[in-house]
């Protein structure tokens, strides 16, 4: 087991390590350098107005601890002082899951001097790209800063804080960096995932491909991506995608790691039940709308449950995927109970909950990526081995009749294209049952495996040779003249009778045939090489005959 781990921890290591270091990278820039602004949250009735610089004295108004994530109707209050005309910015951080917000800024005498609203349900463009932030320039004294904020639901607790515009301007760029970066890695993936789906007809890359979908949707509506750059407001679309994302995770598990009802039995009815329960989150959700986040959170935590134990459990079964597969969920695993879990992030600003999760499942994408590059190698040398056993003769290693068949024709093709010579040489063992049948087929064995490493010894690396069947072996020599030709032939049939001696009554017919430009096809070609072999067979045996075509 212990072995499991540093393997698995070994096979990501890179793309771990990458991720630690961005996180790194990202702290200390997005830690923004704010005013100081002390202040507390209310509780307001869905109907209640307030405008007034004081909250408590409108009606209704409950002071409370931390705002509650099905939603609601919120105020939060702070005072906070300038010394000198500034150019501020006031944002929130921790979540940008906003339905509506209301900036309002009292001075010491409680008068009104700047508000500004926004919000991804609000068609007020945002002045900065990605964020929430409002710039406001004031005049040195002390303030009050009064922020409504009405939701259907949170994802954490989005407190308003105030920075410098100038260092603001800064600090944000590192998170929006990370947003479009993953989502651009998302969006990739997408299309990668649902083109293999259509060629490989496979569900497998085909729920992953809606997998991936869902999260985009979600992080490109929680992110503001789609309220800046497309102008879409529907605040559902944070929650909504992830209840079904949630179960089409469950079912990617089951066929990526071939969980059946024979093979794991157990992890197959607890995956039945995951998804049975997610479509009754995603009912629920119709008639209470803002506990869909909610319902989201449970989700997630219990398909990344069932994607751990499910790896773990199909890694101690042996299945070839299981160990790469889990040591991309155990990452998956750790930041997305962390993004489900934190409801704000000490210390930093400009970092939200929501780039943790979409942090998450950038590596855990990429890694099943990894995985996938690594069920295609196997594959592919699945489909190389069974292409061997299919091309190559067992017993001497040389081509069998198929494969030469194969790189003949088009050895023959291309010398026909490119105008070069061609010359085939064809080889029958003379005597050959007569060994087998006074010495035994074991000695017959070794003679052709000795005649095979024969003609390795004289021939080019580029040259064909096979072992047609039997007793009778092929040579195509590409681009090689007449004289060249006749040479290599003679050195074929002296290195062949060498290694005859051992086998006595076994001696080899040869014949040589070579064309300065090929017009023949590849079955004409043999025919004539065949019959020229044949001919020393009538003359005597134990030659080799030349013939040329011009």
């Amino acid at each position: 087991m212990f072995q499991f781990f540093i393997n698995a921890i070994v096979s990501v290591r890179w793309l771990n390590l990458f991720a630690l270091l961005l996180l790194s990278f990202i702290w200390l820039p997005c830690k923004a350098q704010p005013l100081k602004l002390d202040g507390k949250w209310y509780e307001a009735p869905s109907y209640s107005y307030c405008a007034g610089p004081t909250i408590l004295q409108c009606p209704g108004m409950v002071q409370i601890d931390q705002i509650n994530k099905t939603g609601g109707h919120v105020f939060w209050q702070g005072n906070f002082e300038i010394g000198q005309t500034t150019r501020l910015v006031v944002d929130f951080k921790n979540s940008s899951v906003i339905g509506m917000f209301h900036h309002r800024i009292f001075d010491d005498h409680d008068r009104l001097v700047a508000e500004s609203e926004g919000g991804i349900q609000s068609v007020v463009p945002n002045p900065f790209f990605l964020r929430h932030g409002r710039e406001f320039t004031l005049l040195p004294g002390h303030y009050r800063l009064t922020t409504e904020i009405s939701s259907p639901f949170f994802l954490a607790q989005p407190t308003p804080y105030l920075d410098t515009l100038v260092h603001y301007q800064q600090a944000i760029k590192l998170g929006d960096a990370l947003t479009l970066l993953s989502m651009g890695v998302l969006l990739g993936l997408i299309f990668y995932y649902a083109v293999l789906a259509g060629i490989r007809r496979n569900a497998t890359d085909g729920f992953y491909a809606l997998f991936i979908l869902g999260n985009l949707l979600y992080n490109g509506t929680a992110l503001l991506v789609f309220t800046d750059l497309f102008g879409l407001h529907w605040f559902y679309l944070i929650s909504f995608p992830i209840l079904f994302s949630n179960g089409i995770y469950v079912l990617f598990v089951l066929r990526l790691l071939d969980i059946t009802s024979v093979a794991s039995p157990r992890l197959y009815r607890l995956g039945m039940v995951l998804l049975g329960l997610f479509v009754a989150f995603a009912l629920l959700s119709l008639f209470k709308p803002n506990w869909s986040l909610e319902l989201d959170r449970t989700g997630v935590a219990l398909f990344l449950c069932y994607g751990l134990l499910s790896g773990i459990v199909r890694n101690r079964q042996g299945h070839f995927l299981a160990s790469r597969y889990l040591a991309a969920v155990v990452v998956f695993f750790v930041l997305g109970i962390l993004a489900i879990s934190l409801g704000r992030l000490a210390g930093l600003q400009t970092i939200y909950v929501e780039h943790l999760g979409l942090l998450a499942v950038t590596v855990e994408v990429l890694l099943l990526a990894l995985v996938l590059a690594r069920q295609f190698s196997q594959l592919r040398m699945q489909f190389e081995r069974a292409y061997v056993h299919a091309t190559q003769d067992a017993l001497t290693g040389l081509q069998n009749r198929r494969g030469f068949v194969e790189a003949g024709n088009s050895e023959v093709e291309r010398s026909k294209r490119y105008g070069h010579s061609l010359s085939v040489i064809y080889l029958d063992l003379d005597n050959f049952k007569q060994l087998n049948d006074t010495r035994g087929h074991d000695i017959g064995d070794a003679a052709l495996r000795a005649i095979a490493r024969a003609l390795r010894s004289v021939l080019r690396s580029n040259d064909l040779i096979a072992r047609l069947g039997g007793d009778e072996f092929a040579m195509m020599l590409p681009e090689i003249g007449r004289e060249a030709a006749s040479e290599v032939g003679r050195k074929v049939f002296i290195a062949v009778s060498n290694a005859l001696q051992e086998f006595p009554p076994v001696t080899a017919s040869i014949g040589v045939i070579g064309f300065a430009k090929v017009t023949w096809t590849f079955s004409g070609i043999m025919k004539v090489a065949d019959d020229l072999m044949y001919e020393v067979k009538k003359t005597g045996k134990n030659n080799v005959h030349f013939r040329h075509y011009d």
